[in-house]
């Protein structure tokens, strides 16, 4: 069994009266590209602050290589964490902040940063100042596939980027992560675009984790069913709902845990994507929260 890079063990985080973590855990293993999913405000920028020791849980623990990451030169020397948001001095220029970069990183390739800048077509002697959204994205990916750190996050980091732009990041992090196999965590809302990089999946919502599974096993997990409202309704019955519509006669109903029937002629199955198993799956949570409000 590989070994866990890094963890959270019932980490809560409070603001005032705003609870952004409840009761977090999860793990993290080594040499795997991970998916931290769920909609903004879910709490996933809080938990990859705490991972690296840019924010402080109100309770629980966190760990990083085994060790606590706060105030850990050893352990932060190999991390990298990559924020859309993320500021450089005024006066740096593009190729000053790789340069910086490259100190601080051990396994800095400048290669391989040189060969993605002229690729991404970045003006590296033009002020951070006036870089547009989408160059600012540029550095950032640069430096998160350049660095090699043993952990890299990368917190939505190239949604400046256009499509074209966003596939090479795609296609080099594959690229080089078969060559230089270490921990990646993606946190995106562009599920389907990186549903196929992924191989762990963690979905957070309202500070609590809804999913920790591998991909794979999530893939098969659930289906959409279609036909009379009868049918639909008795096939599904007993069977985890996770979101439903009805239009006249018909209703289409998408089930988790469920395999497709043949013996079911009125009935159609779809397969559920990733991207569309977390939005359901969301949604049964936020409804389910909703009428437990209600209730109490």
């Amino acid at each position: 069994m590989s070994a866990t890079v890094a963890a959270m063990h019932g980490v809560t985080k409070r603001y005032s009266d705003v609870t952004a973590l409840d009761d977090v855990t999860f793990a993290l293993q080594e040499n795997r590209i991970h998916g931290l999913l769920g909609r903004n405000g879910a709490g996933k920028t809080t938990a990859m602050q705490i991972l690296t020791a840019q924010n402080f849980a109100t309770s629980g623990a966190a760990e990083i290589f085994g060790e606590r990451p706060y105030e850990n030169a050893r352990v932060l020397a190999r991390t990298c964490f990559i924020r859309e948001s993320l500021k450089y001095p005024d006066d740096y220029k593009a190729r000053h902040v790789l340069t910086a970069a490259s100190h601080v990183y051990p396994h800095w390739d400048r290669a391989f940063a040189d060969r993605l800048v002229e690729e991404f077509a970045l003006p590296v002697d033009r002020a951070c100042k006036k870089l547009s959204r989408g160059q600012h994205s540029v550095v950032g990916v640069i430096i998160g596939l350049a660095s090699r750190a043993p952990l890299t996050f990368f917190d939505e980091p190239y949604l400046g980027l256009d499509a074209v732009a966003r596939q090479m990041f795609y296609d080099h992090l594959l690229a080089d992560f078969a060559e230089n196999p270490r921990t990646v965590v993606l946190s995106t809302h562009l599920i389907d675009e990186v549903s196929d990089l992924i191989e762990h999946v963690v979905l957070i919502d309202k500070g609590r984790v809804l999913i920790d599974e591998e991909a794979e096993a999530l893939r098969g997990r659930a289906i959409t069913v279609t036909g009379p409202v009868e049918s639909v309704e008795r096939f599904a019955r007993g069977h985890v709902e996770l979101h439903r519509e009805q239009l006249g006669g018909f209703l289409r109903v998408t089930l988790s845990g469920v395999q497709p029937a043949s013996a079911e002629p009125n009935l159609q199955f779809e397969p559920v994507s990733l991207q569309q198993l977390v939005v359901r799956t969301t949604q049964q949570n936020s409804g389910a929260r909703l009428e437990k409000e209600v209730l109490s």
